[in-house]
C-alpha cells in the first residue's frame, strides 16, 4: 500500500528521537532564573524538542554502527507505545504546571502572577521553531550525503563519510558565519552605531567649561555618543547633593571619551588623561576608572551612589570602546573591551603615581556586565605592588571573568557558589541584595575589592559546562532570588540559561541584570570605606535613588 506525502513524512522521523524530544520539551517548561513569555517559552521548548531528537537519532545511529542485536518489530512496536504513552503523560503534566512553575519565579521578584502558561501558543511556536531545526539538519544530511558519495567514488566508504561530514560541517559554519552572521552583525554594528549617533532632542551641549563636551573641551559634543552624551549630562549638581543632605557638596566630574574621538584605545586613552587634568579630575578626593558595558553606557545607578555617599566630590572617567550590546560585543569582539580598559587605566595610574601620595585622590576601578570583565583585566595586582590603587567595585560581572571564577572556584568551603567568601576577606568581598556574607577575617588590607552580584543573574552563572554537569549555585542553600523549584536537566538547562541570558534587562529592578542603587549604595559604602552617613541618613538616600533611577531600556 502507497502512503501518502503526509505518511511518508510522519515514518521518516525517529521514534527514539520524538520520544527523547518529548522528554526535553517537557523539561524545558520547568523554571531557571528568570520569568518567560509564551514566545520565549515555545522558541525554548521547539528548541530543546529539536536537540533531544537530534541526540535519540544520533543513539539510533551509533546503536546500529556497532552493529548491536535489534529488537523483533513486534517488541519494537509494544516497546514505542508504552514509552510515548509515558512521554506524552509527561508533557501534558508539566504543562499542566508550567503556570505555577513561572509563578515561582515571579513571586520572588514581585511580579503578578500569570493564571496561565498559555499552552497552545507555546505548542504551536514550539512546533514551529522544530520544524525549522529540524529542516536545516535535514538539508546539513543532504549535503552530507551527496558529498560523501561522490568522494566515494575515489576512496573507500568510510573515509567518504569522514570527508564528506567534515566537508558539510565546513560549508554550514561558512555559510552560518561567513554569510549569514555577517551580514547580521554588519547590520547590528550599523544599527547600533546609528542608534549611537542619535542626538536626544532633551540632552543639550553643556555650557560649562568644566564639562566634557563643552566648547572648551578638549573632546566633541557629538563625538561622545549616545551613551557618553548621557552619561556626561544626566548626573546629580552639587546642589541637587547639598539640597538633600544639607551639607556642601562639590559638582561631581565625569569625563567620557566616545568611540569617534580616537582612532586606536591608545589616543582615546591619552585623550581621557588630558580632558582629566583640565578639568580638575586629580583635584577630588575620588577618582573613579570606568569601564562601560559594550554599548558605551555606565549605570547610572552606581555613579549617582557614589556621587551621593562622596558629596560630589568624585571624578570618574570612561572610554567607548564598542557600539554593540555586550552579550554581542563579548561573542565579536572580546578582546576590544580589555584593550581600551588597559589603555586608560595605564595612562590614568601612569599619572597618578606620579603625584604625592598625601594629596592625590584615592583611586578606585568600576564597571558593569561585560565592562566588569574587561576593568578586572585592565591590570592585576603585581603591577600594582609598590603603589595599589585602593579598590573596585565590580558588578554582575560575566561568566567568563577570569578572576571572578578562579575566586569562586577557589571559596572556602561551605560558603554557596552565588555568595562565596575567599579566605579571610580582606582582599575580594561578594555582597549581593542582602549585603555581604559575613567574614572570619579582622579587615580590609590596603585593596579593597567588591564583587556585586544577584543569584538570578544568568550573565554572571551561565556557564558552556551547564550542558553536562549541574552548576554549584544550584545547590542548597540557594539564592533568596533563585526558585526552589528549579532543577538541573543535561542539554535543557544550558538552553534554559542561554535564553536567559538574553533576557537578562527585562527583570524588575534588583534582579536578574539590573542593578538597584539601593545595593550600589552599599557596596560603594564597603569599597570606599564611607563612615560620615548614619543608618538613618543611608535609607533615606536609598529611597531617595530608588525613586530616582531607572533601569535600562
Amino acid at each position: 500500500m502507497k502512503r501518502s506525502w503526509l505518511g511518508r513524512f510522519w515514518y521518516s522521523f525517529s521514534g527514539g528521537g520524538l520520544l527523547l524530544g518529548t522528554l526535553f520539551f517537557a523539561a524545558s517548561l520547568t523554571p531557571t532564573l528568570l520569568p518567560r513569555t509564551f514566545l520565549t517559552q515555545g522558541v525554548l521548548s521547539g528548541a530543546s524538542f529539536a536537540a533531544g531528537y537530534g541526540i535519540g537519532v544520533f543513539g539510533r545511529w551509533l546503536w546500529n554502527y556497532m552493529e548491536l542485536p535489534k529488537p523483533s518489530g513486534r517488541t519494537l512496536r509494544i516497546a514505542n507505545l508504552v514509552a510515548a504513552g509515558f512521554c506524552a503523560s509527561v508533557a501534558v503534566a508539566f504543562l499542566w504546571q508550567a503556570a505555577q512553575w513561572q509563578n515561582s519565579i515571579r513571586q520572588l521578584m514581585g511580579l503578578d502572577p500569570v493564571p496561565s502558561a498559555h499552552p497552545l501558543e507555546v505548542g504551536l511556536i514550539a512546533l514551529a521553531t522544530f520544524i525549522v531545526l529540524i529542516a536545516l539538519a535535514r538539508l546539513f544530511a543532504l549535503t552530507f550525503s551527496a558529498i560523501s558519495k561522490w568522494v566515494g567514488r575515489f576512496v573507500p566508504r568510510r573515509v567518504s563519510g569522514v570527508i564528506g561530514f567534515a566537508a558539510a560541517l565546513a560549508l554550514f559554519w561558512l555559510a552560518i558565519s561567513g554569510v549569514l552572521f555577517r551580514v547580521a552583525l554588519h547590520a547590528a554594528d550599523s544599527s547600533y552605531r546609528e542608534f549611537d549617533a542619535l542626538v536626544e532632542p532633551d540632552t543639550e551641549q553643556p555650557t560649562d567649561p568644566l564639562k566634557t563636551g563643552s566648547s572648551a573641551s578638549l573632546l566633541d559634543w557629538d563625538d561622545l555618543g549616545r551613551a557618553g552624551r548621557e552619561f556626561v549630562s544626566s548626573g546629580p549638581t552639587g546642589k541637587d547633593i547639598s539640597s538633600f543632605t544639607g551639607k556642601n557638596a562639590l559638582e561631581p566630574i565625569r569625563v567620557y571619551v566616545g568611540l569617534r574621538s580616537g582612532e586606536t584605545p591608545e589616543e582615546r586613552a591619552k585623550l581621557a588623561l588630558e580632558e582629566l587634568k583640565r578639568v580638575g579630575g586629580f583635584k577630588r578626593s575620588m577618582l573613579i576608572v570606568v569601564t562601560p558595558t559594550g554599548s558605551g553606557w555606565v549605570d547610572p545607578a552606581g555613579m549617582k551612589s557614589i556621587e551621593y555617599l562622596q558629596h560630589g566630590d568624585v571624578a570618574s572617567v570612561a572610554v567607548q570602546y564598542s557600539y554593540l550590546a555586550s552579550w554581542l560585543s563579548l561573542l565579536t569582539e572580546p578582546g576590544y573591551g580589555t584593550d581600551a580598559s588597559r589603555a586608560l587605566f595605564r595612562e590614568v595610574y601612569g599619572y597618578w603615581t606620579t603625584l604625592p601620595r598625601d594629596s592625590r585622590p584615592r583611586l578606585y576601578l568600576h564597571g558593569l556586565s561585560l565592562g566588569a570583565m574587561d576593568s578586572e583585566q585592565s591590570t592585576d595586582v603585581i603591577e600594582v605592588l609598590g603603589d595599589p590603587y585602593n579598590g573596585a567595585l565590580w558588578s554582575g560581572p560575566p561568566y567568563a571573568s577570569r578572576l571572578w571564577r578562579w575566586i569562586t572556584a577557589s571559596r572556602n568551603p561551605g560558603s554557596p557558589a552565588w555568595l562565596p567568601r575567599f579566605r579571610d576577606g580582606s582582599f575580594v568581598r561578594f555582597m549581593n541584595q542582602d549585603g555581604a556574607a559575613p567574614q572570619s577575617g579582622s579587615g580590609w588590607g590596603p585593596i579593597r575589592t567588591v564583587y556585586l552580584q544577584y543569584a538570578s543573574d544568568p550573565v554572571t552563572f551561565f556557564d558552556y559546562r551547564d550542558l553536562y554537569r549541574e552548576p554549584d549555585w544550584m545547590k542548597p542553600p540557594r539564592g533568596p532570588d533563585v526558585s526552589p523549584q528549579l532543577r538541573w536537566y543535561p542539554v535543557v538547562t544550558f538552553l534554559q540559561l542561554a535564553l536567559d541570558m538574553a533576557m537578562a534587562t527585562t527583570t524588575p529592578i534588583g534582579y536578574g541584570h539590573v542593578y538597584a542603587p539601593e545595593h550600589y549604595i552599599d557596596a560603594w559604602i564597603a569599597v570606599t570605606d564611607v563612615r560620615d552617613w548614619s543608618q538613618q541618613e543611608i535609607m533615606r538616600l536609598k529611597q531617595h535613588l530608588a525613586e530616582s533611577v531607572a533601569p535600562p531600556s
